[in-house]
């Protein structure tokens, strides 16, 4: 036994922070980005929570060694770049299935992408820095000013421009459904905040302004803060729905096409054909139960169809053919209308064709992917869109909800979403007429084997939760499932499987959930709430 595993704890923690306080020059930022590649591991897949605990920490003492405002958004914004460095290395596996026309954007996806969004962590640690320079979190403060600054600046990467809210911290909880619950009152942000200023408290035990006692007693108060979070959530899953729909039967069909013959001329019909087969097998459970109730909704991914589905009367019926009786097949295809000015244009949307090969409703991709469905920097890139094969998408009017209960017997409303428009927190039902279901309809063939489709899921998981509404997703290579109401799986079709899922649709809980009725406003005052405790150590001390 050394003298150092003698030390109390704080004394322990004090020689890290003085060590890392020390640090100048690219040592620190070298730091600051280990730190920030670290706090990936505590999202999904890996979902190491406990690794938050050293990160912020970590965080806040490098700070503590920053004179300059310079210095300060330097750390936030190498620690940043380490995060999403790490956290959305798969955004550019999608640049391989078409190497030879999209190189040029490789290194834009790899590094500058993450070098905006570390804008964003920058701004945190220079805000928390300028704060601090003002007497704000002082003491026990300190914590308190460094989760309300990196919430504030998290809740800006989710709206400046077309916002890109992917990997918030508080999706680490996924994996602790009663603690996951938390969500359905103050929504992702909101629990973002709680998680950071908890694997912040650490921070006050080595810090000569706060007394050992008070230190340990915020870290024990932060963590029955979590206790108490998780007791209620179990206590809400206890009383959870478990009822299904009536007279609803789905079947979500994976595919598992590679997105390099996803659009292959000579493959297109094969594609087509490999979802009418899945669709017209007989049910998944008829063998363990003769009497099993067929589906009377067949769901298809995002763009499953890969022609002009309005346009064309044979994909029209040979949809139908596999179209139960009295039922419909909702699918992603691409859409087209010429409009009032005579240009024609395009969308990614989504249409549900009944029995005899008609239309009945359709919608479009409102919050379309920056350079992947319109190229927003036209001006000096002259290329096309991505995923559109050079050509753009426009944007669809917003939210919708669809009430196709005429078509199918019992059938409630649903919130159509398409790829990642699931990812924007409030912004996925028309609030004016509120849904009972939400649908997701997906590709996430672009990118592969990698983590991206895993937090894709996640990410699903948790707008069921602050909504308390049921989701369904259908996916090309997956991840394809059903979530009820409260974040738990009812059935799952795994990454790069073929195959289809027969199911009941979960029924959503009575009422609306505290989330749903105020958005982020709670989260907001939270947010000053933070602010205002940090001001106070400030005349405590």
């Amino acid at each position: 036994m050394t003298a150092t595993d003698t030390l109390p704890v704080p004394a322990r923690l004090g020689r890290v922070s003085a060590r890392l306080s020390a640090l100048t020059g690219w040592r620190r930022l070298a730091a600051a980005a280990a730190l920030g590649g670290l706090a990936t591991l505590a999202l999904p897949p890996a979902d190491l929570l406990p690794v938050l605990l050293v990160a912020f920490p970590g965080l806040i003492w490098l700070l503590d060694g920053v004179e300059t405002k310079k210095g300060a958004f330097a750390v936030g914004w190498f620690f940043g770049f380490g995060h999403h460095l790490l956290g959305l290395y798969w955004i550019s596996a999608a640049l391989f299935t078409d190497i030879e026309r999209f190189w040029w954007a490789l290194p834009l996806s790899a590094v500058g992408l993450p070098i905006l969004l570390a804008m964003f962590s920058g701004g945190a640690t220079l805000t928390f820095q300028l704060l601090r320079r003002r007497g704000f979190g002082a003491g026990l403060g300190r914590p308190l000013l460094l989760a309300a600054c990196w919430c504030l600046w998290e809740w800006l990467r989710g709206h400046v421009l077309t916002g890109f809210p992917w990997n918030l911290m508080g999706y680490g909880w996924v994996a602790v459904l009663p603690v996951l619950q938390t969500a359905s009152l103050v929504g992702i942000y909101g629990l973002t905040l709680v998680t950071v200023l908890v694997a912040s408290l650490p921070a006050a035990l080595p810090d000569r302004e706060t007394t050992s006692r008070r230190a340990w007693a915020a870290v024990a108060a932060g963590l029955a803060l979590l206790a108490l979070l998780g007791g209620w959530g179990a206590w809400r899953l206890a009383g959870a729905v478990d009822e299904p729909v009536p007279g609803i039967r789905l079947r979500l069909v994976q595919a598992a096409i590679d997105q390099r013959l996803k659009w292959a001329p000579s493959e297109r019909v094969q594609n087509f054909q490999s979802h009418l087969a899945l669709s017209a097998a007989p049910p998944a459970d008829q063998a363990a139960d003769p009497a099993a109730p067929p589906p009377n909704v067949i769901i298809w991914p995002e763009t499953a169809v890969p022609f002009f589905v309005e346009e064309d009367a044979r994909v029209r019926q040979a949809m139908a053919s596999v179209t139960p009786p009295g039922g419909l097949l909702i699918t992603g295809a691409p859409r087209t209308v010429v409009g009032a000015d005579g240009e024609r244009r395009y969308f990614n949307g989504m249409v549900a064709v009944d029995g005899s090969g008609a239309v009945v409703a359709d919608y479009d991709k409102f919050h379309l992917v920056p350079f992947g469905e319109y190229m927003p920097l036209r001006q000096w890139l002259p290329v096309g869109a991505i995923a559109g094969n050079g050509a753009e998408f426009s944007p669809g009017p917003g939210p919708r909800t669809l009430h196709l209960a005429d078509h199918v017997s019992g059938l409630p409303s649903f919130s159509p979403l398409i790829c990642y428009e699931s990812i924007f927190p409030g912004a996925v039902i028309d609030t004016a007429d509120r849904p009972h279901w939400l649908l997701n309809l997906t590709n996430d063939a672009w990118y592969g084997r990698t983590a991206g489709p895993h937090q894709h899921f996640v990410i699903n998981q948790v707008r069921a939760v602050e909504e308390g509404l049921p989701l369904v997703r259908v996916a090309n290579t997956g991840i394809s499932g059903v979530v009820d109401a409260y974040g738990r799986v009812r059935h799952l079709l795994g990454l790069g499987e073929r195959g289809f899922i027969d199911t009941t649709l979960p029924k959503a809980p009575d009422g609306v959930t505290a989330y749903a009725r105020m958005g982020d406003w709670i989260f907001g005052i939270m947010l000053l709430g933070c602010f205002l405790a940090a001001l106070a150590s400030r005349y405590r001390r």
